[in-house]
This record gives structure tokens, C-alpha cells and sequence, in this order.
């Protein structure tokens, strides 16, 4: 694939704006919250929304613009959330997203990194992990809890449960893994950990641009699971999940084993009864969907620009066309409906619509601010429903809503993990 195949593509953008906001009157409640591009409505700036980057990739491509310090901030000033590839497959086979990512290789590859990002990329390569943390913390988290070590190679299990670099490193969130352990071996699952022989999924790499990374530890990841034997792969890190369902299957690479997210594999045992909500929880929530947990979990075949056929004077793609709507959206209010004493009220964009916190696409270390503005609109969201706290199933959202949350005036909004309420209910 390259930025050149994608050329017809960007050609047939009309300008039309509809990548920049909810795209169907029908979903729209409020003109308060109708963008869907977070870069858009903090910018005001045509080249920031999804059409304009495409304008912008087309420029280059043609030798109109070079690469520039201009151009790095368009092209970093995106949280990769997905949300004008939604909105634009609704009426088109264009593909906006996978156009995205295309710049996003070519800048990294033939320009340069931002300074933020180039540190992310050496943690990785010197830790395998993006915090610069030793190897060997990775297993703090675990410590006194019932779970094979399956780093050794002498123990099998049938669940391996990867925490991801968050997760694992992150004192002030570690507690979602634990907790999350700790109620799989409640339900009776045969679960495993790798501790300090488990490697960064990649995310980070890939949507900063780092393809190359980003192949090398996709592929050592897959090797090494199939390797394990495990049936199934479940991670609680919303970024690993989208990143092992929507990408690691087109390496091409045959991969042994079932991708699961935590709340999809708690749901499961709820509703099983091997898990039991017991306890009250008398809260008024609100969920929050990640995008990777969401509209960014379906795979996308790309293309790589080819038509195949053509209706009159419109070239139309074979590819399935992907509207992130099979992402996981049921499970974490399965979960939070579980809980007796918990009330859900919804936001109004949600689903494959909803706000991006901010956080993604390597937004919060080169652009903190950006991210806390973005973060700070989805806190105001929230509080417009009544609701008393907000809840989430990815690290990297609840790091950044709690961060956005405590820059609003009066007692900042409770930030919390699904897990974390079913755990209060059911251990």
C-alpha cells in the first residue's frame, strides 16, 4: 500500500464537511454536541478535519506543498479516532482513515518525528514499552494474585490475560488488571500472564507511523501466543484490542487463538451466572465508548486504492464497506445494567459516533493540551446527562477524562472502569 493508491480517493473528496460532524439528523440531539472531529471543532480549520488532510495528502503527493513544520501539525493534530471514516462511508466507498495512516507512514518515513513521539518509539525499542519503564515492573501488578506464569514455558493455560503497557505500569491504574484477574479466577477460568516477558501491542507505533515498528512486535506478539497454546487472548486495554482485532489479522500471519476484550468475557460470565453482581451500587453513570473498543475494533481490509468495477462514471471498491458499527458497544452496558444500585444514562454521542477523549493517535504527549480540551468537551457531555460519574473500559480514556475532568470548575467527575464497579458488586 501507499499514499499514491489512494490517489482517486482524495480526487473525489468534495469538500462536502460531513467528516467533520455527526453525520445523520436522525442521530443528532443538540447543535452542543453535533461535531464528530475533535480537531475540527478545536481548530476551526478546514486542513485539521478529515477532508482537509486528504487535501492536504494530495497536495504533497502532487508537489503543490512540501513537507513542513505546517504540515506536521495538521497531520499530528488528529487523534485517529476514526470518526470521519464513519461518517464519510455512509455515502461513499472512500476510504479516510486508511488515507490517514498512508500520510501518517509517508511523514514518518521520508520527514521526521515529533520529539514527543521519537521518545516513544525509543522506550519502545529499548523497553518494550512506551512509559520507559525496566522489563521486569511489568509483573508488580500481579503480584499474590492466582494466575499461572505462563513466561517460563513450564505452565499452559486456556485464558492468557495481557495486561498491555498501561495497565501494567501505571500505579494509579493497575487496579483494573488486578481486579480484572481477580474475577475471571472468581468465575473459575484457567488464566495466565506473562509478567515481564510481555511486549507492547504496538499501537502506539502504528498510529504515530512507525510501520516497521509496528510489524515487528505485531508479528513477535502472534508468534508468541501461538506458541503459549491459549485459546484465548484477553486484554482490558481498549488500544491492544483494536489494534490485535482490526490489524494483526492482515499481517497475513495465522493466529491461533481468540481476540477478547475483558468487559466482552465479563459480560459472558454474568449472564452465565458464573459471575454473580451481588452487592448494591447506588450510582447514576454514564459510558463513554473508546474508539478502539468501538468503531475502531472491525477489521479493514484495505483496498490499497483499486476499483474494480464501475456504475456509470462511478468506480466502486469490492472491499466490504466498514461503518464500525459491530464494535463492542453491548457488553460494558450489559455489565453496568448488571450491577444492582447502577442507573445508565446515555450521552448523546455514542456508539460509532461517540467523542473521542482526546487521548489517541499520540495526541497526549506532543499535544497535552489538545487532549485535555478534547477530554474537557466529553466531561461536559457527560455532566449534561445528570449522571454522578463516568465510566469507560480503556486506560488510555480514563487517564485523560480524569486529567480533562480536573480542569472543570467545582469537584471534578469520577472517572471509573466497568470492571471496577462489577468488582465492588461481585468480590
Amino acid at each position: 500500500m501507499s499514499l499514491e493508491s489512494y490517489r482517486n480517493d482524495m480526487l473525489r473528496c468534495v469538500r462536502c464537511s460531513v467528516c467533520k460532524f455527526i453525520p445523520l439528523s436522525s442521530v443528532i440531539k443538540s447543535w452542543r454536541f453535533a461535531y464528530g472531529c475533535p480537531a475540527n471543532a478545536r481548530y476551526h480549520f478546514h486542513s485539521y478535519s478529515g477532508g482537509g488532510k486528504l487535501i492536504a495528502a494530495l497536495s504533497l503527493l502532487e508537489g503543490r506543498i512540501g513537507f513542513s513544520e505546517a504540515l506536521l501539525d495538521v497531520v499530528y493534530k488528529c487523534t485517529m479516532c476514526g470518526a470521519c471514516d464513519v461518517a464519510c462511508r455512509l455515502g461513499t466507498d472512500m476510504e479516510p482513515l486508511q488515507i490517514l495512516r498512508e500520510l501518517r507512514f509517508k511523514v514518518f518515513r521520508e520527514y521526521k518525528q515529533l520529539e514527543a513521539h521519537r521518545r516513544i518509539m525509543d522506550s519502545l525499542r529499548n523497553y518494550d514499552n512506551v512509559w520507559m519503564q525496566p522489563r521486569a515492573r511489568r509483573k508488580n501488578w500481579s503480584r499474590g494474585l492466582d494466575a499461572k506464569d505462563l513466561s517460563t514455558g513450564r505452565e499452559r493455560a486456556d485464558v492468557l490475560y495481557f495486561a498491555g503497557c498501561t495497565y501494567s505500569l501505571d500505579p494509579d491504574l493497575q487496579e483494573v488488571a488486578e481486579k480484572t484477574v481477580r474475577l475471571l479466577r472468581k468465575a473459575g477460568l484457567d488464566v495466565g500472564i506473562l509478567g515481564p516477558q510481555e511486549k507492547c501491542c504496538a499501537s502506539p507505533a502504528f498510529q504515530i507511523g512507525n510501520e516497521a515498528l509496528f510489524e515487528k512486535y505485531a508479528s513477535e506478539n502472534i508468534e508468541t501466543f501461538n506458541r503459549l497454546g491459549v485459546r484465548r487472548v484477553v486484554t482490558s486495554c481498549a488500544g491492544c484490542f483494536g489494534l490485535f482485532k482490526s490489524h494483526y489479522s492482515l499481517l497475513g500471519k495465522e493466529m491461533n487463538f481468540e481476540v477478547v476484550h475483558a468487559i466482552e468475557l465479563l459480560d459472558e460470565l454474568v449472564r452465565e451466572g458464573r459471575l454473580e453482581p451481588k452487592k448494591t451500587v447506588p450510582l447514576r453513570v454514564t459510558y463513554h465508548d473508546p474508539c478502539h473498543l468501538g468503531r475502531l475494533s472491525e477489521t479493514r481490509t484495505p483496498s490499497e486504492g483499486k476499483e474494480e468495477k464501475v456504475l456509470g462514471c462511478l468506480p466502486v471498491k469490492s472491499i466490504p464497506k466498514v461503518l464500525g458499527m459491530n464494535g463492542v458497544f453491548e457488553p460494558p452496558r450489559n455489565v453496568i445494567r448488571s450491577v444492582p444500585g447502577l442507573e445508565l444514562a446515555e450521552m448523546e454521542r455514542v456508539r460509532e459516533y461517540s467523542w473521542c477523549c482526546g487521548s489517541g493517535g499520540g495526541v497526549k504527549s506532543a499535544f497535552p493540551d489538545f487532549a485535555l480540551w478534547s477530554a474537557a468537551e466529553r466531561i461536559q457531555e457527560a455532566k449534561a446527562t445528570g449522571a454522578e460519574a463516568l465510566v469507560t473500559c480503556c486506560p488510555w480514556c480514563e487517564k485523560n477524562l480524569k486529567d480533562g475532568a480536573s480542569t472543570q470548575p467545582g469537584p471534578p467527575m469520577p472517572v471509573y472502569d466497568a470492571v471496577e464497579l462489577l468488582a465492588q458488586s461481585c468480590l
